[in-house]
């Protein structure tokens, strides 16, 4: 398998907001040294503060995908090739490192930057060490430096952590060579470059610290800070003590909150839980009055405890369990590795390994709950595809999971129990698969089971920081899975089609930062961990939203998908403070007393992602004018203390907040994006009007009868005429060979100065290849054209093109030939197939089709993310108020609008109501329904798919898609339209009721 990259919508937004930011490039320059070829060109406002970038996005939602992107266009723009890249940890410098140089990144962008490369420069701790008594500069650091603009298809990127730029080695001056000809600094050498930096994580790297010096010191042309938290800046005193955030240019140049990433959907949804216990064990809780170097101080009821160095916490309370002792230091820590600081609460009960169990079983129950759905897939289409569902713990040491001489530590042992019971069950439960799909699950945990009681199972596997120089292979191999082979771990079969069945993966904290897998449904903690902020990394590392078996990333509208977070009871208030914490990040704060003019422009940003035409100087004072007509606001912007909307009486800020949901939309996150379990968390559910949807009964019986896609009888003639035409090569891009330069600089100096000589060598060993059987397996696999097929057009290929040089047969040629042919092909077959209605009718998320009757209720999240007050309608689907919705505009406005007396009944329908099958997988459900009585007696239908004016790639492909399903019911007497707007929705209908309907009225 392997992870497509895709770029998201946001993420397009967020390039484009920096490409507007970007200060252009200063071309008109008296500087002498302009075109020193060894350092970037010059960048205007370079060295100033206000040519800086700030860009927030939220953890999981890509920020290293953009800003690697965005170093690919600024090569490709402005001839820009040295970035450094400042991260705060090794950690989070591993994590970069494997995503810039993993071959499907490199795939991905070799699409659009063509024959450029990256070549990355890892400094780390080890490489100044001197050797024969020499004190050289390692190699890649000479690379970065002495590269030069003459390689105009290599972008040159040193990626360092802020320990190791802070360290001696960085900044001592007494090497025995020089860079550049005379430099004989580090950082000295690097700033003669005039490197453009992107700081990852910014809070890390606060001005006026060290480590923001360290950065000042490499003479940045230009600074990109991304992340999800900046650092704050405080000034003045006492009462005039105040604390802002410290962006650039006073505001970030592109913002993607907390609050937003929820509500949008970009990331998982959220559920705590953990395992309950007795008041009176719950009651027993120790406060830490001090934790000193030396020194330990719990407090109880009044009474303090004094521990000293290596005194064990059970002689203060039995429940202490495990032989927790206090290790102090300069970490004060337990010698469990928990961190202590005042004021901090600890719970004897939750140290026992009773309670860790319960933690694991309750983990263990909601893995296999999560892996069900997302193997089965049950409430998709047949032939689903599968997703893989990982699991992680953080644990409180090594020697709880790996014993001495390769035993196995008690935590193992307790796992392998829990995890064994669990698997025997299941197998119990699928013996009698009824589907295929059940029996492959069934196979699936039978091989779980055989690998867990083998010699060297392969399960679960651990990663912690001692792992990285060890000499054991079993540990190297588990740590090579879990850091280097992301796609391994989400994949369910190996090349020879064995089952890969790990799926649980413990640490201590070394996997809190830097890592991250999309497919991680559950995260267990086995021990608390000290700090607000380790608990947020922690929930980042299961964040991203998933992908399936074939790499597609699955939006929340495809498959909705959420992390569920174990803790410990010592942390049961974890969910509110996330909450708390989520509803802080909001992009300006809310004034009940008066109409301030950033709650203005936060309503006008919103209304223009959905309609980018709109003039933000009318926009904004058709929104003054409104509340102003409304008697929500007086004409010094102050709102009213009593104000009569809809029938009830409120302040004039709830008003403003009636009349703008959008306002919270943004400010604070939706309901049930976070759930804390504990709180008997019910769903909440809508109830359906069963007499409105009865009258669409008759409809619907059509509706959910399952059809079948049914290509054209020309369709195998077309896949080969398509795969010819790529095979054939025309522009030459396809088979290319998988071949690095090798770039040989040498300088030498003479009386006239340094002068460098290049050389371009080819090295036709270093050749990446793929094995013939391998390759026709895999091109098979991702094309669906049958092996004979494309062994032929290989053969002719290799013959007539590329002189039967194997080296062309390469992952690189892989990529080109599948991603050409799909791409071509799926725009030839847009339209090149119908429905075939099928014997049978299915359930949706609406109706029971075995019953033949609508359901009761549904879960509300499927009508919309968002709740808004109306007006009681009889005319609507749903009981009402509250309205659910995804977007204010057009949807909400759609929902809010009083209809003819023609139109009988109408509403939004829910995800997965219809199903309508996809020709490249999955389904698609439309928006809305209305049922209409034409003034001649017939009935007739609107079906609508609403869009933003500003659509989505995709967009499309859904109204084709769907227009053509709808088609077939036009004698049904069933109109179908997308539309952006409110209006657009409204004369539809209005044509429609007259009978004034055209053909271009129902296909654009």
């Amino acid at each position: 398998m392997k992870i497509q990259l895709e770029t998201l919508p946001h993420q397009t937004a967020a390039l484009k907001a920096i490409d507007q930011a970007f200060p252009g490039m200063d071309n008109y320059t008296n500087d002498p040294n302009a075109n020193y070829i060894y350092a970037n060109p010059l960048v205007k406002y370079r060295y100033q503060e206000r040519a800086n970038i700030d860009v927030k996005m939220e953890t999981g939602t890509g920020k290293t995908f953009v800003y690697t992107r965005l170093m690919y266009e600024l090569h490709q723009k402005y001839g820009l090739f040295k970035f450094v890249i400042a991260v705060p940890s090794p950690s989070i410098k591993e994590g970069t490192k494997s995503f810039i140089t993993s071959d499907y990144a490199k795939q991905y962008f070799s699409q659009f930057f063509e024959n450029t490369q990256v070549q990355l420069n890892v400094i780390n701790a080890g490489d100044f060490k001197a050797k024969s008594g020499r004190r050289n500069f390692p190699a890649q650091l000479m690379e970065f430096v002495e590269s030069t603009r003459q390689n105009a298809n290599q972008i040159q990127v040193l990626l360092i952590n802020a320990g190791m730029l802070h360290s001696k080695s960085m900044h001592r001056d007494d090497y025995d060579q020089t860079l550049l000809g005379g430099e004989t600094s580090p950082v000295k050498a690097i700033a003669a470059t005039r490197p453009i930096v992107i700081i990852d994580e910014p809070h890390r790297f606060p001005r006026g610290k060290k480590f923001y010096a360290d950065i000042e010191e490499l003479k940045p042309q230009l600074i990109y800070r991304f992340g999800a938290t900046f650092p704050e800046i405080t000034t003045g005193r006492g009462k005039n003590k105040t604390t802002k955030i410290d962006y650039y240019r006073g505001r970030p140049q592109y913002d993607l909150n907390a609050i937003d990433s929820f509500n949008q959907g970009l990331v998982k949804g959220i559920d705590v839980d953990y395992p309950d216990m007795s008041e009176q064990q719950a009651s027993a809780r120790y406060q830490v009055k001090a934790a000193k170097p030396k020194e330990l101080i719990l407090t109880r009821n009044g009474k303090e405890h004094r521990i000293g160095i290596g005194e064990n916490l059970a002689d203060v309370d039995p429940g202490f369990a495990g032989n927790i002792t206090y290790e102090g230091g300069t970490d004060r820590e337990l010698s469990n590795g928990l961190a202590l600081a005042k004021d901090m609460e600890l719970i004897p009960s939750t140290f026992a390994e009773s309670y860790q169990d319960e933690i694991l079983n309750q983990a263990l129950e909601y893995h296999f709950a999560a892996e069900q759905q997302n193997f089965l897939r049950p409430e998709s289409e047949a032939n689903a595809l599968r997703i893989k569902t990982l699991s992680l713990f953080f644990i409180d040491s090594i020697s709880s999971l790996r014993g001495e001489n390769n035993s196995k530590g008690w935590l193992a042992s307790h796992f392998e129990k829990l995890l064994k019971a669990k698997l025997v069950k299941l197998i119990d439960k699928y013996d009698l698969a009824l589907n295929d799909r059940e029996r492959q699950y069934h196979d699936f945990l039978q091989a779980t089971l055989a690998s867990l009681q083998s010699e060297h199972q392969d399960v679960y596997a651990g990663y912690f920081s001692e792992d990285r120089n060890s000499s054991d292979d079993d540990i190297q191999a588990e740590v090579d899975d879990i850091l280097k082979n992301k796609e391994k771990l989400l994949s369910f079969k190996d090349e020879q089609g064995n089952w890969l069945t790990r799926r649980f993966l413990f640490s201590k904290w070394t996997l809190r930062e830097g890592w991250d897998n999309p497919n991680v449904f559950v995260i267990a903690k086995l021990r608390t961990s000290g700090s607000d902020i380790s608990k947020i990394q922690e929930v980042g590392r299961g964040l991203r939203l998933p992908v399936d078996e074939t790499g597609h990333r699955l939006t929340q509208d495809e498959w909705p998908s959420r992390l569920s977070f174990l803790i410990g009871y010592d942390e049961k208030d974890f969910a509110a403070k996330l909450v708390g914490e989520i509803n802080t990040d909001t992009p300006i704060s809310l004034n009940h007393d008066e109409l301030t003019k950033e709650m203005v422009e936060l309503i006008v940003k919103a209304k223009q992602q959905t309609n980018p035409k709109l003039d933000p100087k009318s926009t904004a004072n058709e929104i003054v004018n409104n509340l102003g007509q409304h008697g929500v606001i007086d004409f010094n912007r102050n709102f009213k203390d009593k104000v009569a909307l809809n029938g009830k009486t409120m302040s004039g800020y709830e008003a403003f907040l009636k009349l703008y949901p959008e306002v919270e939309h943004h400010t604070i996150v939706a309901k049930d994006r976070v759930r804390n379990l504990k709180k008997r968390h019910v769903s909440t559910k809508v109830k359906l009007r069963k007499e409105n949807w009865n009258q669409l009964k008759d409809l619907w019986q059509q509706l959910s009868k399952r059809q079948m896609v049914k290509f054209d009888d020309s369709i195998n003639q077309l896949a080969e005429d398509v795969a010819r035409n790529v095979f054939s090569d025309p522009d030459k891009k396809i088979f290319v060979l998988d071949q690095p330069q090798i770039i040989h600089q040498t300088i030498s100096t003479n009386a006239e100065g340094a002068k460098l000589q290049e050389t371009r060598q080819d090295y036709r060993a270093a050749y990446r290849t793929m094995k013939y059987g391998h390759f026709l397996k895999q091109l098979t696999l991702q094309t669906d054209l049958p092996v004979p097929l494309l062994h032929r057009l290989m053969t002719i290929a290799m013959r007539d093109q590329l002189n039967n040089d194997s080296n062309y047969i390469n992952e690189k040629t892989l990529n080109n030939l599948t991603k050409t042919f799909n791409r071509n092909f799926n725009e030839r077959i847009r339209t090149q197939y119908s429905y075939v209605p099928l014997k049978f009718s299915a359930s949706t998320s609406i109706y029971d089709a075995q019953k033949q009757e609508f359901v009761d209720e549904l879960p509300a999240d499927l009508l919309g993310v968002y709740s808004a007050d109306a007006v009681a309608d009889p005319k609507y689907l749903y009981d009402r108020p509250p309205l659910r919705y995804d977007s204010t505009d057009p949807e909400l406005m759609i929902l809010r609008r009083t209809y003819s007396s023609q139109i009988t009944v109408f509403g939004k329908l829910p995800k997965k109501a219809i199903k309508i099958p996809r020709f490249d997988n999955g389904t698609t459900t439309p928006d809305f329904i209305f049922k209409i009585d034409q003034a001649d007696g017939q009935t007739v239908y609107a079906v609508i798919e609403t869009k933003a004016e500003n659509m989505r790639l995709g967009d499309e492909e859904i109204r084709v898609i769907q227009q053509k399903y709808f088609d077939q019911l036009r004698e049904s007497g069933v109109y179908y339209r997308m539309a952006t707007s409110e209006d657009e929705v409204h004369e539809l209908i209005r044509k429609i009721e007259n009978k004034e309907i055209s053909t271009d009225d129902v296909t654009h």
